[in-house]
């Protein structure tokens, strides 16, 4: 796979400068006094360790029965529960019932009689090319992107969140499902940066208004950045925003009376094009991974 740097354009920003105060005038110096002297003894100073030299408990690797059923890939946590409730599922060959229930590692776990060892995560990002949604529903207009990644693993991987056809740029794909719903929350720390093309310049005055926030469907969306982008004409926009959902970035434009021409997610929650040439993928590294849990 040939690859090459992804162009990705940074949004301008100001500052303010603050004026340093100048302090206050210095004490007149006074003479030292004279240390009375003395025979008595004094008693050792006790030194007290500070609590952050408190050793943490480690990490247990144990994990609830009914996420290890889920990482196998056989059903959703819930289902497992009513499994588990059942009598389903034997640990060590013990019938087990108890909701909460922790397996350890070296356990031996079996659903109906059959061995299940959990799915290894797999997480990897593609550069989205045009024509390819990440839709169920078959079209002969267009290919489902899974088509794109099917190579790199035989893991039951899904696309993080959703785009259409039209739209292009970061994807990222897991069988980690704990990550999938995580980033598929309406609320979220982590953003996604968007180059939008429009039919036309957009107004000072509009920017200013999407900055300030935007009432969708009753809604009041906050845009985290928005501005124009640094030697491009005024139809190329730079937009920052947690929503997970794309459709919004169409909205948001459709309601000023722009049409939108396209649009490109440069970066995911830290992610970005850079030597992942359009139509591309690569496994995330095990530092992104931790930086993806950690938002």
């Amino acid at each position: 796979m040939n690859k090459k740097e992804g162009n990705n354009k940074k949004s301008s920003s100001r500052t303010n400068s603050k004026k340093s105060i100048p302090g206050g005038l210095p004490k007149r110096a006074q003479a030292p006094k004279k240390a009375k002297p003395t025979t008595e003894a004094t008693a050792p100073k006790k030194t007290v360790k500070p609590v952050n030299n408190i050793p943490k408990p480690l990490k247990s690797d144990d994990i609830r029965l009914n996420k290890y059923i889920a990482n196998s890939g056989i059903c959703s946590r819930r289902d497992a529960d009513i499994y588990i409730q059942s009598g389903n599922v034997k640990v060590n060959g013990v019938a087990i019932t108890e909701m909460g229930y922790k397996v350890k590692p070296g356990d031996v776990v079996n659903f109906d009689g059959t061995l299940i060892t959990p799915e290894r995560k797999e997480y990897i990002l593609l550069n989205k090319p045009k024509n390819f949604t990440t839709s169920n529903e078959d079209d002969a207009d267009h290919r489902n992107v899974l088509e794109l990644v099917r190579a790199a693993t035989k893991a039951k991987i899904q696309p993080i969140g959703r785009m259409d056809k039209n739209t292009t740029g970061l994807l990222v794909f897991t069988n980690d499902t704990d990550m999938i719903r995580k980033f598929s929350l309406p609320n979220q720390k982590s953003t996604k940066i968007y180059q939008v093309s429009l039919d036309r310049n957009l107004k000072f005055e509009d920017l200013e208004k999407i900055a300030g926030g935007v009432t969708l469907d009753g809604h009041k969306l906050y845009v985290d950045e928005i501005s124009y982008i640094d030697g491009e004409p005024k139809t190329e926009i730079g937009l920052k925003l947690r929503t997970p959902n794309v459709k919004v970035v169409r909205a948001i434009f459709e309601n000023f009376k722009y049409d939108v021409l396209k649009i490109d997610r440069v970066a995911f929650a830290g992610l970005t094009k850079k030597n992942l040439p359009r139509g591309n993928w690569r496994f995330l590294t095990e530092q992104e991974i931790i930086n993806l849990k950690n938002l």
